[in-house]
Order: C-alpha cells, then sequence, then structure tokens
C-alpha cells in the first residue's frame, strides 16, 4: 500500500547535490509513491528526472520553483506536474531573471572579495557545472573556508537581504507567476508559507492568490511545526486550495534534511494530480 510522497526537492540543476536519477532512486528506496523535482528557476532536469522515472515504480513529477514577490516579500511558487509542452515557454520565461540574478551574484562575490572574504565565482561556477549558481553556492562557501558555522549562519549574517553584501535581483511578481503556471496547464503551489508570510500576510495574500490561480499550499514542510501545519490546514480549506507537502531536500547541502522526512500523505499526490490534466 502506498503511504507517503516528497513533493518538493532540488537537484544538482539549481542548488541540490543529488542528480535527477539519484533523487528517483533514493525515493524507491524510502517506498514513496510520488517525488516531485523542482529546482529554483529552471527546468534543465526534468528530462532525465522522467527518464529515471520510467523504470521506477515511484510516479516522477515535474515541477519547478519561482521566486517571485509580493508586497516586497519574495515568495517561492512551485509549478506542479509541468507538462513537456510547457518546459521550452517556461525556460524562456526566466531567462532574464537568471541573467539579471547571475550579474547579482557576481555582485555579490565581488562585494565580500573587497570585504576580504576569499571566495571566487569561476571556481563556484565550476564546482556546479549544471546548476544555476545561487546564494546557497555562496553560503556553502563561505562555511567551508569558515567564515561562518553552517548555511544557515551565512544567510542569517553575510547574505541576509538587508546586508552589505546582498542586493536582492528584481523578481516577477507572484500572481503573475501563478497566471502564468496556469496557462501552461502546471499546478501553481505556494512553497512554505509561513517561512515568508505571517497569518495576517497569507489572509491577505490567498484570496488574489486563488483567483489567479493558485491550487495548492504547502502544509507540510520542515521549516513548519504542527501549529504552522494545522493553520496551513484551515487556511486551505477557508480558501479552498489543496494541501501540499515536501522536503525541500537538497542533498548534503542540507544534511539535517532527508528525502521524505515529513512523511507528506499520498492522497496530497492524487488530489493534485486529478485537479491537473497532466499524464505521464
Amino acid at each position: 500500500m502506498k503511504h507517503f510522497c516528497d513533493l518538493h526537492t532540488h537537484s544538482y540543476y539549481s542548488d541540490g547535490t543529488f542528480s535527477p536519477a539519484e533523487i528517483i532512486a533514493e525515493a524507491e528506496q524510502l517506498g514513496l509513491s510520488a517525488v516531485a523535482l523542482c529546482d529554483h528557476n529552471t527546468v534543465d532536469g526534468i528530462p532525465a528526472f522522467l527518464q529515471a522515472g520510467e523504470t521506477s515504480p515511484v510516479f516522477a513529477v515535474p515541477g519547478v520553483e519561482l521566486s517571485t514577490l509580493w508586497q516586497g516579500k519574495e515568495l517561492h511558487i512551485l509549478g506542479l506536474f509541468l507538462p513537456q509542452e510547457s518546459l521550452a515557454p517556461l525556460e524562456a520565461y526566466t531567462k532574464d531573471y537568471l541573467a539579471r540574478k547571475e550579474a547579482g551574484n557576481r555582485d555579490l562575490v565581488d562585494r565580500l572579495q573587497k570585504a576580504g572574504y576569499e571566495v571566487d565565482y569561476e571556481v563556484l561556477q565550476a564546482s556546479t557545472p549544471k546548476g544555476k549558481l545561487n546564494r546557497a553556492h555562496v553560503a556553502a562557501a563561505l562555511a567551508e573556508k569558515g567564515y561562518v558555522s553552517s548555511i544557515r549562519e551565512a544567510f542569517d549574517t553575510l547574505l541576509k537581504e538587508d546586508g552589505d553584501y546582498y542586493v536582492p535581483t528584481e523578481r516577477p511578481q507572484a500572481l503573475e507567476a501563478i497566471a502564468l503556471l496556469r496557462s501552461l496547464s502546471a499546478l501553481p503551489v505556494l512553497a512554505h508559507p509561513f517561512l515568508d508570510l505571517s497569518g495576517e500576510e497569507l489572509n491577505r495574500f490567498l484570496p488574489a492568490a486563488a483567483a489567479a490561480g493558485l491550487v495548492g499550499m504547502e502544509v507540510l514542510h520542515p521549516a513548519h511545526g504542527r501549529e504552522e501545519t494545522e493553520c496551513a490546514l484551515s487556511l486551505c480549506r477557508q480558501y479552498g486550495i489543496l494541501p501540499s507537502g515536501g522536503s525541500d531536500f537538497h542533498g548534503t547541502r542540507k544534511p539535517d534534511v532527508t528525502l521524505g522526512m515529513k512523511n507528506v500523505p499520498h492522497t496530497y499526490f492524487e488530489n493534485l494530480l486529478n485537479c491537473s490534466t497532466y499524464r505521464a
């Protein structure tokens, strides 16, 4: 009997350390019914992910995680069950953002170098040849060199958005991204809501998001405790959206986060699949 799934993971095509095929293999080893690949602002890993899923009992859910903005807050919107014909237009949509992000990352590293931190952009890029470089890679390098004790500390200090080194990249608007994903026959799902918004802010965002086409929201996530999960479930019922969840797995980059750790019910996957037009 199928019990659990994981609808939020990352491969080395963004800031994870596992290949798409390794994510499928690990999910199979754990007995998961389904696993979704949601790399940050890229679908480059989807073909290899789907290919690995063809010979596995694990249902491979093609997805993406878009970085967006809503009223000054960074929100991450997952697009689950991306059909094959939507990969190219989605890649075109993220192209300008990724170019701006690369320029911002180069500026970040340059600022750190000038302040005496020994980080090199070309070295960082070479360490993730398939992936799209982001702050997590810079944070990992800072931790490896002993400037901070952990990736989390790097984000909380040197790499924080209102700090001296990082300047946030202009992001697409959240409601626009949700509408785009729906137009591409994907299911928009708000990722880790309580990591980014308060309960009051969610009550303002969700009605507009649902009207724009938001289908689901993560209620199970490593950043959520029991109280946040219960509140998120209540909000799903209130605004007529489906619950989702996942580990936000990044491989060894987040060693305390393991695939399948949130025990996301298989019914969450089934309900989302039934709401989509996706056919494997």
